[in-house]
């Protein structure tokens, strides 16, 4: 249990430390941007500072190695063309040579290492170890400068970097001298390199400045500049608080020359609130409509409770009236619910379980059961050999809704309902063999079918034809509601159609009525089509219509 407490605070001691290292970071879109630049800049900066740093060191470095090279090979010529070869005369040779070449800030120091001798130098004083302290200075400081003389005298031959008292770091270059007699002696000339330090110094100093001014510069355009371009973000922003506090009638208008990101945004973001607004607008209209549907065969339920409630003794003929009419408002009521809950599972995609579907075996089954909606001139044209890929419950739930609909809007017993089917090949290269012979398209996957439902009733007006597809839409007012069904049919079938990837339309019709289209993908045609169910257009009713049967519950169009 105490493993688990300790854990346990660990953890929120961890998640406060992530809280506070988030409120210590700037918060807009503008300070981010302008420090994250700036960062970036001064990184830029770093790099390239140390590069010159580095480089200046190097080549004021170069240039004094450059001039100890001079200075050696001169100060050997001097010694190697003594007159005599003795080391005695090169002794002498080399005091004159130093004496001339007097040791200051900017000429060099010169030393050179006879045998027997002590060191002949332009600078006695600081090659003098055995001189005693100087005022002010302790036996611990001498006895430290002595020891850097001594290994000064003691360099390797070649270039190397000492620490010399008084003078600081320089760069000594030693030699060997061979005498005309052959003997031989060591010189060695230094050079303090005070002028490479300083010109770095130099350089870091301008680095410095120019980068703070440059950095500061940048920090303010760079902020100014993130907040002229967040600008429409913080529009954006507002209109979505508008629209979270329930206003959907704000937009993003009038953006001054935005990029292109933010003006995609815009219009991306305008597209998603006018559906929003339409979405809410036929959800209100939606739930307007069904609740308007459903009080009327509650008040006719209610009403005729009451009237039989009223009567102490009433018939059983009463009773049975009563009863019956109850029942068919609830069989209505029902009927909307059902309809209403379709709808619900097309818009959350739970509509469709497909499978291939023998086509002609399908529509020749959903045929036999069609007579039953009323007393009519029933015809069923070609109908193409192969299979569609398909919910079959949810193609004969449209299909039954077109035909019912057609059956709603003609008249008995010689009103004409005809259903069709025909194939559009979406393939170019198979667009002239489909058009020859409808029934057997290319078998290249890509056939649609097209079921045609036309009535010789009194059509549809052209401006109604697209509106006919809405959820409880009549385009005849007058219509009552027991004839005229709840105006969901025609709305179930564009759902259904949608699931499917396909669609559907009202036309004209030939006969003089109304067509409906319903097209949907995924038909694959037979290898060697039988001869297509149903008779031609011009046919006798393929069944005989059953009497007095009517039917409701679909689209009045």
């Amino acid at each position: 249990m105490t493993s688990r407490h300790n854990e346990a605070d660990q953890s929120g001691r961890r998640d406060s430390k992530r809280r506070s290292g988030r409120r210590l970071l700037p918060r807009t879109l503008g300070w981010r941007l302008a420090i994250s630049v700036t960062a970036v800049i001064a990184a830029s900066f770093a790099i390239t500072f140390a590069a010159v740093y580095r480089g200046t060191g190097s080549a004021v470095t170069h240039q004094i190695s450059s001039d100890l090279t001079g200075d050696a090979s001169a100060f050997a010529r001097a010694l190697a063309g003594a007159g005599d070869r003795s080391l005695r005369s090169a002794t002498g040779t080399a005091k004159r040579y130093v004496a001339n070449q007097p040791y200051t800030g900017s000429a060099p120091l010169l030393f050179a290492l006879i045998r027997g001798e002590r060191p002949v130098t332009n600078q006695p004083e600081l090659l003098d170890s055995s001189s005693a302290p100087d005022e002010g200075e302790s036996t611990q400081e001498q006895a430290r400068e002595n020891r850097a003389v001594a290994r000064l005298l003691r360099a390797h031959p070649g270039y190397s970097t000492l620490e010399v008292p008084d003078v600081g770091h320089m760069l000594l270059l030693r030699r060997t001298v061979r005498l005309a007699g052959g003997q031989r002696l060591a010189i060695g000339v230094g050079e303090s390199l005070a002028p490479a330090h300083s010109a770095q110094a130099g350089a870091a100093r301008a680095f410095i400045l120019a980068g703070v001014l440059v950095l500061a510069c940048t920090l303010i355009a760079v902020y100014l500049l993130g907040t002229r371009m967040s600008a429409p973000l913080r529009r954006v922003a507002a209109v979505a608080a508008r629209v979270d506090a329930g206003d959907l009638h704000p937009r993003i208008h009038d953006l001054k020359h935005p990029p292109e990101e933010v003006r995609v945004l815009a219009e991306a973001f305008n597209h998603m609130l006018d559906r929003l607004a339409d979405a809410f607008a036929g959800q209100r209209a939606f739930v307007a409509d069904a609740s308007h549907e459903l009080r009327t065969p509650l008040t006719v339920v209610r009403g005729q409770l009451e009237l039989l409630a009223l009567d102490e003794n009433p018939t059983a003929a009463e009773v049975r009236r009563v009863s019956e009419l109850v029942q068919a408002e609830i069989r209505r009521i029902s009927r909307l619910v059902d309809d209403m809950l379709d709808l619900a599972k097309a818009e959350r995609a739970e509509l469709l379980r497909s499978q291939n579907v023998d086509l002609q075996t399908f529509v020749n089954d959903l045929w036999d059961g069609a007579s039953i909606l009323g007393d009519r001139r029933f015809q069923l044209g070609p109908i193409p050999a192969g299979t569609l890929h398909a919910d079959p419950d949810r193609l004969a739930q449209a299909l039954r809704n077109l035909i019912a609909n057609a059956v709603a809007h003609t008249g008995a017993p010689d009103g004409l309902v005809r259903l069709t089917a025909r194939v559009i090949d979406t393939a170019p290269e198979s667009a002239a063999h489909t058009a020859a012979d409808p029934l057997r398209p290319s078998r290249d996957g890509n056939a649609r079918v097209r079921f045609l439902v036309d009535d010789d009733g009194p059509g549809i007006p052209v401006d109604q034809r697209e509106l006919v597809f809405g959820r409880f839409h009549r385009t005849d007012a007058a219509r009552n509601r027991a004839y005229g069904g709840a105006g969901l049919g025609l709305a179930i079938v564009r759902a259904i159609a949608q699931a499917h990837g396909g669609w559907v339309r009202a036309n004209a019709s030939p006969e003089g009525g109304a067509r409906m289209e319903l097209e949907l993908p995924g038909f694959n045609p037979a290898a060697d089509p039988v001869p297509p169910v149903g008779q031609p257009e011009t046919a006798t009713p393929s069944l005989a219509p059953r009497e007095g049967l009517t039917t409701t519950g679909v689209n009045s169009a």
